[in-house]
């Protein structure tokens, strides 16, 4: 994904703040409407926003496998690249969280930890943003249908991120939000974790889709698209009607695409 076909669209901010959009790889392959969904709340928010178009990874699956020669080398790019911005917004607790911990890779080289500490402290997860930053309390979208949502564990944990998505999707028109039970348990995605473990995984998935069904809810959302696609991948197995959205397509009133994996089949 890229900003050049957004470029007539996006308007100048008025303070002259710009944000830097650190789209993730997920959303890339699989979800691009994640990322204009986002641009479009960022813009509603008041910022200019710039999608770079030479950002890959954030480095998360190397730091995560011990490959911290590997996580350094991503680190570094994403630190040049995002260098000029006075904010950097990520629609993931987990690729966000990942951003702010580039300072422990750089504990041996000063220059680079500077720089790196610079980045983690403009670095913010898109709906803490919102409401953090920007003072977002409520958005015109709609969205018509019982949702419950599902708490990632590095945007609960690290991120602090738990009313705030509450907050913004209760002020929906339509939109009923019913909590389901252990929300804020994993759902067994958990970065290599479920490559590592999948019997253990796979177990924690459906814990979690169960947990879903309780609710009654036709649709579930998150922050994460990771979570997100293991979710709709467990659902769309046991062939549940229930969609899957990111937070941000719904907040931006453009979920009006099929959810996560709807229509396919094993």
């Amino acid at each position: 994904m890229t900003d050049n076909s957004e470029d007539q669209l996006l308007p100048r901010n008025l303070s002259g703040q710009r944000v830097g959009l650190l789209v993730t790889c997920l959303v890339d392959f699989y979800r691009p409407n994640i990322g204009f969904a986002t641009i479009k709340l960022l813009q509603q928010a008041g910022y200019e926003v710039d999608v770079p178009d030479r950002q890959t990874c954030c480095g998360q699956p190397a730091y995560n496998s011990g490959d911290y020669a590997t996580a350094a080398k991503i680190a570094r790019q994403v630190i040049m690249l995002f260098e000029d911005y006075d904010y950097v917004v990520v629609p993931s607790g987990s690729c966000a969280s990942m951003l702010k911990d580039f300072p422990r890779l750089f504990e041996s080289v000063p220059e680079w930890q500077e720089r790196a500490i610079s980045l983690a402290e403009r670095t913010w997860e898109l709906l803490s943003f919102l409401t953090d930053v920007c003072g977002v309390t409520s958005l015109a979208s709609d969205y018509t249908g019982k949702i419950t949502y599902h708490d990632s564990c590095t945007g609960l944990r690290q991120l602090g991120i738990s009313s705030q998505p509450r907050m913004l999707l209760q002020s929906l028109a339509g939109l009923q939000l019913i909590e389901m039970p252990d929300s804020d348990t994993c759902c067994g995605f958990g970065g290599t974790f479920c490559v590592k473990y999948p019997a253990i995984s796979g177990r924690m998935v459906m814990d979690k889709v169960n947990n879903i069904m309780t609710t009654g809810a036709d649709t579930v959302a998150g922050g994460d698209l990771g979570c997100l696609l293991n979710i709709a991948g467990r659902l769309q197995h046991a062939r549940h009607k229930v969609k899957v959205f990111h937070i941000a397509e719904i907040l931006a009133d453009m979920a009006d695409i099929p959810g996560l994996g709807e229509g396919e089949t094993d």
